[in-house]
């Protein structure tokens, strides 16, 4: 695993006001980045780009053009882009039996994954143009494991560890590596509703920063098409997906 090298490179992260997206632009920033924050928050979005000397640009994922807006405002502004971090995400606050709320579940389903699928189409014109460069969506370990208290979110973080692995192999060949990022709880605003449960029962959270750090691992290393989870007391790594049986 070589060293990330960032200076004069630009970075476009969706969800990139606040918590894990603010984190990375920050630390993208120290390393001679260019950030260009991608998000509905407006005042702390572009707040956080002055400070950062970098763009902020609304983008609602859930909407395809404004994901080739904010790709387009990277290249015209700072020249082209070399990363994507599709991080823009939201607890669904719904399940699928009494408490199913149709607005709720696409509202989950756009942000979550059809936002990823957007963001990378989005992308890819723009990476390829300057030769290759990275995609990494931030999914859950809610997407490698089984998820009972959050069914829908857990259906839209698996949809992009999928997605991750089949892009994976089939961008390498441009230069362009699509990876995950897979944390399980993270101290953000989407963990408040689950925090006093998780305090009671003991479970550890992340601070943001480790996550940060697994990002910058996922950047620094060769692989394409992983899902890298991040958990408390662990070092972060690909996760081994098991091969499903063949046929005999």
């Amino acid at each position: 695993m070589g060293a990330f090298e960032g200076a004069g490179k630009v970075a476009l992260i969706t969800g990139g006001s606040n918590g894990i997206g603010a984190a990375v632009a920050r630390r993208l920033a120290g390393e001679g980045v260019r950030p260009v924050l991608a998000d509905i928050d407006a005042a702390r979005g572009e707040a956080l780009a002055a400070e950062l000397d970098g763009a902020f640009v609304r983008c609602d994922v859930r909407e395809p053009a404004d994901s080739a807006a904010a790709v387009a405002a990277a290249v015209d502004r700072f020249g082209g882009l070399d990363l994507a971090f599709l991080n823009a995400g939201i607890a669904s606050g719904c399940g699928v039996d009494g408490d199913f709320d149709p607005g709720l579940y696409r509202r989950a389903m756009a942000i979550n994954f059809d936002g990823v699928v957007y963001g990378v189409h989005a992308a890819l014109p723009a990476l390829r143009a300057r030769g290759g460069g990275d995609i990494i969506a931030t999914a859950s370990m809610a997407g490698l494991t089984a998820t009972p208290f959050d069914p829908v979110y857990g259906a839209n973080k698996a949809a992009v560890v999928g997605l991750v692995r089949a892009l994976g192999p089939s961008c390498a060949g441009d230069g362009v590596r699509v990876n995950a990022l897979c944390p399980s709880f993270a101290d953000t605003e989407i963990l408040v509703p689950l925090k006093d449960h998780l305090a009671e029962t003991g479970f550890p959270v992340l601070e943001v920063d480790v996550v940060v750090e697994a990002f910058m691992s996922v950047l620094a290393g060769e692989g394409a098409g992983e899902a890298w989870y991040v958990v408390p007391g662990r070092t972060p790594e690909p996760f081994r997906f098991r091969g499903v049986p063949g046929p005999r």
